[in-house]
């Protein structure tokens, strides 16, 4: 399978969300308030589906199953990686994600680490990003008794920043933020805090989940620390914004092109997936040419080694980590 894997994306309506997932990237939304688009995904809440080659017309998990060779025989049940985008018309619940262990044990799936590229801020917009417990009985006892001003650390935003989020991090996504989300292919959510809100569907507040977010909530908070690295490939310019060690489950990039071409040859990586968040142009992978432009997600299998991009692109890719 020596060219991209193109991929339909799947939506999930969501009490957050936006419109701008149609406004911004163009797609046809049978709802108009969205909040979340699964576009590179293998979960069973949300399989994207391969529009193009010999695989087309199944969905990524399917792929997985049935072709392994096109991930390098990687090993593993499930596909490892999920790229979502999502549109907060409305802040998120505070949540925080369980480990893999807890996961596994609990849930019977993977652990949730993930991280977000910021693609636009409104003027003020603020994330939900860590805490200020310092202690497992002060995060006991400011949960249990509803002392969310002294928990929650709110930090303000803008468009282009990178934040990496671990499990056991406590966060969320604040009203007028949109976001590349790439994450472990996982659905297993802690809903510690939901500012009362009733689900339109049920007339009753959502469930919340203390207990497990007491349980695998990391104390003391520690903010990552990065070390953000910028290269150049051909014309692009490439940031490294995580990578392992400090991201053991994934690596994710930008690959910045203005009206320029660049060869890329993959290292070490079986697999890597792509989203392109502004612009249009080309991919070329063993002659043949593929138009591709804001709002496409693929994901290039392990037979494509290099691949040249030409044109005006914004792109956020990922490959799985070295676990």
């Amino acid at each position: 399978m020596s060219e991209p894997l193109f991929l339909k994306p799947v939506f999930h309506e969501k009490i957050w969300g936006g419109k701008k997932l149609a406004t911004e990237f163009g797609y046809k939304i049978p709802s108009d308030t969205t909040g979340e688009c699964w576009a590179i995904s293998a979960h069973p809440h949300g399989p994207a589906m391969v529009t193009n080659g010999p695989y087309k017309g199944l969905t990524l998990d399917q792929v997985w199953d049935q072709h392994r060779e096109a991930f390098g025989n990687a090993k593993g049940d499930v596909f490892p990686l999920l790229t979502k985008i999502l549109d907060a018309n409305d802040d998120l619940s505070v949540q925080v994600h369980p480990d893999d262990a807890y996961a596994a044990e609990h849930e019977h799936e993977l652990g949730k680490t993930e991280c977000w590229y910021i693609i636009s801020a409104e003027p003020g917009a603020e994330l939900y990003y860590g805490h200020n417990a310092k202690t497992h009985e002060e995060l006991a006892d400011w949960i249990n008794n509803g002392k969310w001003d002294k928990l929650f650390r709110r930090v303000p935003v803008k468009p282009g920043e990178f934040y990496y989020v671990p499990s056991g991090t406590i966060h969320a996504l604040g009203k007028g933020i949109m976001v590349l989300e790439t994450q472990q292919s996982s659905d297993t959510t802690y809903r510690l805090y939901d500012f009362d809100r009733v689900d339109k569907t049920t007339g009753e507040k959502r469930e919340l989940h203390l207990q497990q977010s007491i349980d695998v909530t990391t104390v003391p908070h520690v903010d990552p620390q990065l070390n953000i690295e910028k290269t150049t490939v051909g014309d692009a310019e490439v940031t490294t914004y995580v990578k392992p060690p400090v991201s053991p489950h994934f690596s994710v990039y930008q690959w910045l092109l203005k009206n320029g071409t660049a060869t890329f040859k993959r290292q070490a990586a079986p697999y890597t997936l792509v989203s392109v968040l502004k612009g249009e142009g080309e991919i070329t992978v063993d002659g043949q040419s593929y138009e591709i432009k804001k709002g496409v997600h693929f994901v290039l299998p392990y037979q494509v080694k290099e691949w040249t991009l030409t044109g005006d692109l914004q792109i956020i890719a990922s490959e799985p980590g070295e676990e």
